[in-house]
């Protein structure tokens, strides 16, 4: 184990030897922000009695720390860069950082955004030029919930950065592009940690039984706390350790195994009625959908209320929201799937419980805005028929001409330009291959912005109309005036 690592975790060994004091002429503050912690009691959250101590130890996150990805090679070869590690809450960021820092056997001073300020930052570069002064080793600073950082405080880390006087690690479950300054963007790598699938968390589990010796789960109990959990290994090791301890309530005797009604028990509150993955989810976003569908707002708000009340990612709502403005709304009201979209940013740059408003907000507009499945329709109906169609060719007249060529095998002949017709359209052109003229797929309905789209569509086909009636019989003339030419001339 390195010094660092003893510092962090612990050890059995003697202490390490105090490092050299700083030159009279830097400032030393005391190093209250340096991590020097021993192994964590047996009163500590399970959480953090169980949180990794080496990298084998980390659960998930095999994108970044698997053999030749980014951070498994950062950690074999020792070159450390200035990272910000971005993800959800209890996937592994303050436990990385901390490995990080180990692996390169580096001071490691933590921050939080939450309680620091500028004065802070200064003190932790005090302390890493002390350290560089004396000899000692790197340091890392490490900053949780960055983004919460003002642009000032952002900016106090830049020149330091730049300088290489440490190596800045900074975690947040904001997007960084915006919520980080672009100048610290741009000295540091962004790595994207993912929430722990099912499998992590299973493992987990079994990891925190043997920990607490805790009778085994049954197998719906453990994927009712894994639901719960939503891929957020200390909320799943938090309700764990609630669940374990209410056990001995009242002296009782433990189970022989934790079933379901017994979580719903223990846990009851945390647990709401709410079944990620499960029966319940579907059910629950279908009756989100539907009520939209039906344009009844109540019953869409309730539905919205009931998901996030209940631990749904709202990320995945807002996803779901915007495929209600395409599915159900389309060209009815175009504005719907616009203010779906702000909606789902709205949300990324406030978070829970502000940015819920923006999605309460979206889903009643799309509830009571004029609905229409027409474009989602005809979409099914084209993508239905050219998966099982054969491969038609593009019409000679549609066929780009970039060459002499191309030209002259007749590429683009024929071709009108409908910006030199009347009115901006090429009555009587022909779009689709030979064998679907004349084919419809889009039938806009009667209703909100369709109306008005259907009776343009029905002016324009009026008009294709008319013009291929005008073509047909000008063919038909040519070919009479070719038989009674045919018919005059005289036999040879």
């Amino acid at each position: 184990m390195t010094p660092l690592q003893d510092s962090l975790f612990g050890s059995a060994g003697p202490p390490a030897p105090a490092p050299a004091p700083a030159p009279a002429s830097v400032a030393a503050p005391a190093p209250a922000s340096v991590v020097t912690a021993a192994t964590p009691s047996a009163s500590a959250p399970l959480a953090e009695r169980l949180r990794p101590q080496s990298l084998p130890e980390v659960i998930g996150q095999a994108h970044l720390l698997g053999p030749g990805k980014p951070l498994r090679v950062a950690f074999e070869s020792g070159r450390i860069r200035s990272m910000i590690l971005w993800g959800p809450p209890g996937v592994g960021k303050t436990t990385l950082a901390r490995l990080v820092a180990a692996a390169v056997t580096s001071r490691f001073v933590v921050l939080s955004a939450v309680l620091a300020g500028v004065k802070d930052i200064r003190d932790a570069v005090l302390q890493a030029q002390a350290a560089l002064a004396s000899g000692g080793p790197p340091t890392i600073v490490f900053v949780d919930e960055v983004h919460r950082f003002n642009k000032a405080q952002q900016d106090a880390f830049l020149p330091h950065v730049e300088s290489g006087l440490f190596t800045f690690i900074g975690a947040t479950t904001e997007n960084p592009s915006f919520e980080v300054n672009s100048a610290l963007l741009s000295r540091a790598t962004v790595h994207v940690l993912k929430a722990l699938d099912d499998a992590d968390l299973a493992a987990l589990i079994t990891r925190a039984r043997t920990a607490l010796g805790a009778p085994p789960l049954s197998d719906a109990a453990r994927q009712r706390l894994i639901g719960h959990a939503d891929g957020d290994a200390r909320r799943l090791l938090n309700a764990y350790q609630a669940l374990v301890d209410g056990l001995g309530d009242n002296g009782a005797t433990p189970p022989a195994e934790i079933d379901e009604a017994r979580l719903e028990l223990t846990l009851g509150e945390l647990l709401r009625r709410y079944d990620k993955g499960g029966d319940q989810f579907y059910d629950m976003i279908s009756a989100l959908h539907k009520s939209v569908r039906g344009s009844d707002p109540d019953a869409a708000l309730y539905w919205l209320a009931r998901m996030l009340d209940g631990g749904a990612d709202a990320r995945y709502v807002a996803r779901r929201v915007l495929r209600m403005a395409s599915e159900d709304i389309g060209l009815a009201d175009p504005r719907a799937q616009q203010l779906a979209l702000q909606a789902a940013e709205v949300y990324e740059r406030l978070g829970s419980p502000e940015g819920e408003l923006a999605l309460a907000q979206a889903v009643v507009y799309l509830a009571v805005a004029p609905k229409s499945n027409a474009v989602y329709s005809a979409w099914n109906a084209v993508r239905a028929l050219v998966k099982q169609d054969s491969t038609r060719p593009v019409p000679m007249h549609l066929r780009n001409a970039p060459t002499r060529l191309m030209q002259g095998l007749g590429h683009g002949a024929g071709y009108r330009y409908a910006h030199d017709e009347a009115g901006g359209f090429a009555a009587g052109e022909r779009y689709l291959p030979d064998g679907l003229q004349g084919r419809q797929f889009y039938q806009p309905v009667a209703r909100g912005l369709e109306l008005r789209i259907g009776e343009r569509l029905a002016e324009l086909r009026r008009l294709n109309r008319q013009a291929q009636h005008a073509e047909q019989a000008d063919q038909a003339d040519q070919a009479d005036q070719a038989d009674d030419g045919a018919a005059q001339t005289p036999a040879g």
